[in-house]
This record gives structure tokens, C-alpha cells and sequence, in this order.
């Protein structure tokens, strides 16, 4: 089944920023749930996704290829094959993107247009889900690559500045209130004060379609669950009577 698919986000950084952060593969795979990035040689990336279509679970291996990177016009394609770990299912995807100035400054709109062909059990939910399945997960690698760059660009706390030294007749005359006051001072230092908290990602082993999209996958995935179950008690019931009959 071939679909194409159009989906956009914004990051808060400029242009030049969002394309360093975007090609830097091994830094933003978190950010995409379910996915691993197993190596990185050069344009070519090699990797895992992982599905979870209730208790089915599908995970994919295959590579990704950067095709074209254009630092001028700041647009990006990459060509993806994947094949189902156990199972015939595949996954090919041309992926283009391109980043522009958002209206508001000092922000970046993402702009992605995927051709995706799939075949195996995904292809049954059909062309009416994949679309929402894509824009959600977008949404939620949008925000954990917000989250991302939030907390590298937070900047780090300042030092506390050194007390200004006591002259040297006021220390002679009160050594027992400078010894003190060192001591509090450095019990101060010690005890540093809380960072503010990183933002956290929103990291997955793997995409549960059901959780991101609840309803609409269920009415999809309820037949596949069903007759997934039956065949395992089919199977069951098979060995069983298979194994009676051999004692």
C-alpha cells in the first residue's frame, strides 16, 4: 500500500541551528519513539523501529540514506527500506524536508513530505489511519526535540562570587568571628543550590499505536487481536491433542 503523507512542526531555534540539530542522527533518534539507531557510517544510517499494536508487536531493521543535503536552501531527502524482523512485512519511505524561517522569531517550521509503501499486517489498517498515525507521531517528536533543545540551550548558573577579603586588621582583631564566618561560608558552598530539571523526553522502548492514538486503532486492530488470538488457541489445542495422543 503507497500513501503519501505531508506533516510540519516548529523548533525554537533558527534555521541554522534546526539543521545542525536535525542531521545530527544519533543525538535526535530518542526523540522518535520506538526507534535505534544501531550505526552511523557517513550518509547511511542503520537502525530498528519497534510497533506495538496492542499485544501484537511488530519491530522493523533496515537503513536510511541521507540523498540529498542542501546547506543553502536547507532542504533534506533520505531514502528508508525496512523489513519486519519476524514476519514478510516491509517498509520503504522517501523522506523530504525542508526548514524556514517560522513568523515568529528565532523559530523554525519543519516542513515533511513522505511517500511511504508498506506491505504485512500494517497495511491493513488501511489509508484513513496512517495519516493520523504520522501526524501524532510527529507531534510527539516535535515536542521531545523541543524538550531536547531546551535543555542544551539553558544556560548554565552562575558561580556565586567570592566574599570580599577582610583586611588584615579586622581579621587580627576578630579571629574568632573569621573562623566562623569561613566555616558557614564554606557549609554555603557545599550545600549548592537545586539545578532547575532537564526536560525530560518522552523515550519509549517502542510506538504503541493504540496509546497514541487510542480509538481508531482499536476498531482496526480488533479483528487482527481476535483472530491472533484464535490461532494461538487453535495452535494450543492443536499441540495438546498432539501430545495426548503420543503418551
Amino acid at each position: 500500500m503507497a500513501i503519501e503523507l505531508d506533516n510540519s512542526f516548529t523548533v525554537p531555534v533558527p534555521p541554522e541551528q534546526a539543521w545542525d540539530v536535525l542531521l545530527d542522527v544519533e543525538r535526535i533518534a530518542p526523540c522518535m519513539p520506538g526507534a535505534t539507531v544501531t550505526s552511523v557510517e557517513g550518509d547511511e544510517i542503520a537502525g530498528q523501529v519497534k510497533v506495538k499494536l496492542g499485544p501484537l508487536s511488530l519491530s522493523y531493521k533496515g537503513t536510511a540514506k541521507f540523498i540529498e543535503k542542501d546547506p543553502a536552501t536547507h532542504t533534506i531527502a533520505i531514502e528508508a527500506t525496512g523489513k519486519e524482523t519476524r514476519g514478510a512485512g516491509t517498509a520503504s519511505a522517501t523522506v523530504h524536508a525542508s526548514l524556514k524561517p517560522d513568523d515568529a522569531e528565532g523559530q523554525t517550521t519543519v516542513s515533511i513530505h513522505t511517500s511511504l509503501n508498506v506491505t504485512g499486517r500494517p497495511a491493513q489498517f488501511g489509508r484513513s489511519l496512517l495519516p493520523e498515525v504520522s501526524g501524532k507521531l510527529i507531534d510527539q517528536f516535535a515536542a521531545n526535540l523541543r524538550a531536547l533543545i531546551d535543555s542544551t540551550n539553558r544556560p548554565a548558573e552562575a558561580e556565586p562570587e567570592a566574599a570580599p577579603a577582610q583586611d588584615a586588621a579586622a581579621a587580627m582583631g576578630d579571629a574568632a568571628s573569621t573562623a566562623t564566618a569561613a566555616g558557614t561560608a564554606a557549609a554555603t558552598q557545599t550545600t549548592a543550590a537545586p539545578a532547575q530539571p532537564v526536560a525530560q523526553l518522552q523515550q519509549e522502548d517502542s510506538l504503541n499505536l493504540i496509546k497514541l492514538v487510542g480509538g481508531p486503532v482499536l476498531k482496526r486492530v480488533l479483528p487482527i487481536v481476535l483472530g491472533a488470538a484464535l490461532i494461538a488457541i487453535f495452535q494450543r489445542r492443536i499441540r495438546g491433542l498432539f501430545s495426548r495422543s503420543k503418551s
